[in-house]
């Protein structure tokens, strides 16, 4: 998916694969100081506080990274002969932080950690523009994200109540205690729980003691939506008289099975995004 931040008469671009990790155009960053940007990046890699900052970004954030190469360019890095490009960069140490893009709105891209600390060498002033422009998208992004989020959240809620009307009306006797329906809810509510997020709602809390709500409260939007659909197919297997044995081995298959759908169509939606 491909943004734009507006930063002082400059366009400067984003896009991300992911959703979560976003890369900003150093390209566009450049022309704010030099017709030729691509210079203006050499001559910041060059230097070693550069270097050494790039090196530890990839420690941080890169399994696959190269120490023993970064080794070798750290000792050169501020040598007069020392040259350096994102291309010599990447292929020398295998970063991800740093990437460059062919086509329509090619150029050097970076990590937005990267992009923030290459635009303070460019200018102070301009990367205070960049970080303003920056901040009003995301403050958008999350704002259609949390609706999305609470729509999902709100369907689950509706086919909470097809959910337990079936397991009222076919799995609840008369003649049981108060209790042992709130058992029967729980039981089927948490094969729910394990069918989609591979654990109970007492294994999530033991994992994390320090969040509040509960586990369906810290489900992504493609959880959410899964989640509901599984509380009425789980309604329909209920009243064919399906045990909860048989239930859950189907319904684990039919929520893998969704979240990979979802997770194809987020992918075939940002490479038609890519190329608009």
């Amino acid at each position: 998916m491909k943004d734009t931040i507006y930063a002082n008469g400059y366009e400067i671009s984003i896009y991300t694969e992911d959703f979560k990790n976003e890369y900003i155009s150093l390209t566009d960053i450049a022309r704010y100081k030099s017709d030729d940007p691509n210079d203006v990046i050499r001559n910041w890699m060059r230097g070693r506080d550069t270097i050494e900052f790039l090196g530890l970004w990839e420690i941080l954030h890169n399994e696959n990274f190269k120490p023993v190469e970064f080794d070798g360019f750290r000792k050169q890095a501020g040598l007069n002969a020392f040259t350096m490009s994102p291309t010599k960069w990447i292929e020398g140490v295998n970063a991800i932080g740093i990437v460059t893009k062919a086509g329509r709105y090619g150029g050097t891209y970076a990590h937005s950690d990267i992009a923030f600390e290459f635009a303070s060498w460019v200018s102070a002033e301009f990367k205070l523009y960049i970080i303003k422009d920056y901040q009003r998208i995301k403050l958008d992004e999350n704002s259609k994200i949390s609706l999305n989020w609470n729509l999902n959240r709100e369907l689950s809620k509706l086919n909470y109540r097809i959910h337990t009307d079936a397991i009222k009306e076919n799995l609840i006797p008369e003649e049981v205690t108060a209790f042992q329906k709130s058992m029967t809810y729980a039981s089927e509510a948490d094969m729910l729980n394990v069918a989609l997020f591979n654990r109970t709602a007492k294994q999530w809390r033991d994992e994390n003691p320090d969040k509040q709500g509960n586990i369906r409260d810290h489900a992504d939007i493609d959880q959410l939506l899964v989640m509901a659909n599984m509380e009425s197919y789980n309604a329909i297997l209920i009243e064919k008289g399906i045990s909860q044995s048989e239930r859950i081995q189907i319904l684990r298959t039919y929520a893998v099975k969704q979240l990979d759908t979802l997770s194809r169509l987020s992918i075939e939606t940002i490479r038609s995004l890519e190329k608009k």
